[in-house]
C-alpha cells in the first residue's frame, strides 16, 4: 500500500507555519464529534521543518494499526467537484487535502475512526480520533414564558444516565445567530453525546481528560452500549438587517452618472449556474459553509423552514435542509427549476441558479416528452413572427423603390 504514496507539498516561496509547532513525542488523538452530514476540517498541526509533504492515514475504531490506509492522491486532492458528492460515496471519493489539512466531505458514521497526518515513511504527526454521530429528527422549541427562557438560559447540557463509574450526558453547543434578517428566521443549536469517567483511556482525549464522546476510541467498551443520538434544537427568530457597508467610491461616482441614487445599489453576491439531470439526488451547500454557523435557503422569494420538514410547509418532503446545512433534492424535479439563495450568519452569501432537466432514455422518444407540443408551437410562432417581419421588411423595401423610381420619373 505505501510503496507508491503521493501527497501535498508546501510551495517553496510561503512560509511553513506548520513547521515552527513541536510535534508530542508521544501520539496522542484528540478526540473530535461531528453531526453526520457535515464538512470536516482536520488540520495537521504540527510536522518537522524539513518535511514538506504530508500523508494522512485513515483507520476504523477498535481495528488493528495494520489495516490503516492512506488517503492521498498525485496532487493531494482527490475530490474536484463537491456538487457531485452523495452521502453514500465511499470515503475516497469524499475528501480533499488543502495545506496539509484533511477535508471530509458530507461525514457519515461510516467514516468515524482515527486520522493521522504523517509522511511517506510512516512517520506519524498528529492524529484524531473522529467520532461521527448520526442526526435524529429535530426537536421545534415552541415559544416559553420568560421565567422559563431564564431557567434553560444557561443549560448547555444535561446527564441521560448516570452510573457510579460514569455518566452519559448531551452537550449543547451555543445557539446559532438567526439565520436571516428582515425575515422570520432559525436559530439551530446541536447536542452531542459524551461520555464523564475516570476510566477513559489517556491517548484518545478532549481538553477535559475525563470527558470524551460517546463514539471515541477513548471509551472503555463496556460503556460503548451506552451511546445515545445527538439532539438538534430548532427556534424560531426574527432580526433587523445591519447597515450594509458603503460601496466603493468609484462605485458610487459610477452610479451618480448614470443617474441611480446610492440607495439602489445592489449588494454584490455571487452567482452560481447548475444544471442537473431529473430524478436525481441533488445536494446543494452553501460556499463558505461550516458546521457551527447559521445557513437558511430560499427558493426565489419563498423561504425554505426547517419545521416544515416536519409540518409539510409549502415545500414537498423531497427538499429538506438536512444536519450538514445542505439544500438536499430527493430526487429533483423539473418543477424544481428556479433561482435558490442561501444565507450565511444572517447575511445573503450566494445566488445559485438552478436547471433541472429531463434525460431522455434509450426507450424514450422525443414527441413522447409532455413539454414537446407545447415547444413545437413556440417555435412554430416564433417562425411565424420571423416570416411576417420579413415579409413587411420586403414589402417596405419595394414601396420605397417604387416611390424612388416615380419620384425620379417625374424630375424627368
Amino acid at each position: 500500500m505505501y510503496s507508491e504514496v503521493w501527497s501535498y507539498e508546501a510551495p517553496e516561496d510561503q512560509k511553513d507555519v506548520f513547521g515552527s509547532i513541536a510535534c508530542p513525542a508521544f501520539l496522542a488523538f484528540t478526540n473530535a464529534a461531528y453531526l453526520a452530514g457535515v464538512t470536516v476540517e482536520l488540520p495537521c498541526h504540527c510536522k518537522p521543518q524539513e518535511v514538506q509533504s504530508v500523508v494522512w492515514f485513515f483507520r476504523k475504531h477498535r481495528g488493528r494499526f495494520d489495516e490503516a490506509r492512506a488517503l492521498t492522491d498525485s496532487h493531494g486532492n482527490k475530490l474536484l467537484d463537491t456538487s457531485q458528492v452523495l452521502h453514500s460515496s465511499d470515503l475516497r471519493s469524499r475528501f480533499s487535502i488543502r495545506l496539509f489539512s484533511l477535508l471530509i466531505f458530507r461525514v457519515g458514521p461510516g467514516d468515524s475512526g482515527l486520522y493521522i497526518c504523517g509522511s511517506a515513511h510512516k512517520d506519524f504527526f498528529y492524529g484524531y480520533d473522529l467520532d461521527v454521530q448520526e442526526a435524529p429528527t429535530l426537536n421545534f422549541i415552541s415559544r416559553v414564558s420568560t421565567e422559563s427562557k431564564k431557567k434553560k438560559r444557561h443549560r448547555s447540557s444535561f446527564i441521560v444516565y448516570s452510573h457510579p463509574l460514569y455518566q452519559v450526558f448531551i452537550g449543547f453547543q451555543s445557539w446559532t445567530v438567526c439565520d436571516r434578517c428582515g425575515v422570520p428566521g432559525e436559530q439551530v443549536r446541536v447536542g452531542l453525546c459524551y461520555v464523564h469517567s475516570r476510566f477513559l483511556q489517556v491517548r484518545y482525549r478532549l481538553n477535559n481528560e475525563t470527558v470524551a464522546s460517546c463514539g471515541s476510541e477513548g471509551v472503555p467498551m463496556i460503556f460503548s452500549h451506552l451511546k445515545q443520538g445527538p439532539k438538534i434544537e430548532v427556534k424560531s427568530c426574527q432580526v433587523t438587517c445591519p447597515p450594509e457597508p458603503p460601496p466603493p467610491s468609484k462605485v458610487i461616482a459610477l452610479m451618480a452618472f448614470l443617474g441611480y441614487s446610492s440607495a439602489s445599489t445592489p449588494v454584490p453576491v455571487p452567482v452560481f449556474y447548475l444544471n442537473h439531470p431529473e430524478d436525481r439526488i441533488l445536494t446543494l451547500g452553501c460556499p463558505g459553509a461550516r458546521p457551527n454557523m447559521a445557513v437558511a435557503w430560499d427558493q426565489g422569494s419563498n423561504q425554505i423552514y426547517r419545521f416544515q420538514q416536519k409540518s409539510g410547509g409549502n415545500f414537498s418532503l423531497r427538499i429538506k435542509i438536512d444536519p450538514g446545512h445542505h439544500l438536499v433534492f430527493h430526487p429533483a424535479k423539473s418543477q424544481d427549476s428556479g433561482v435558490y439563495y442561501c444565507w450565511l450568519q444572517g447575511r445573503r452569501a450566494a445566488e445559485i441558479r438552478l436547471l433541472v432537466y429531463r434525460h431522455l432514455g434509450n426507450d424514450q422518444l422525443v414527441w413522447s416528452h409532455p413539454e414537446f407540443p407545447a415547444a413545437i408551437q413556440t417555435v412554430l410562432k416564433s417562425y411565424a413572427v420571423m416570416t411576417a417581419v420579413f415579409c413587411l421588411l420586403l414589402i417596405c423595401r419595394a414601396g420605397i423603390k417604387h416611390l424612388r423610381d416615380m419620384v425620379e420619373t417625374h424630375l424627368d
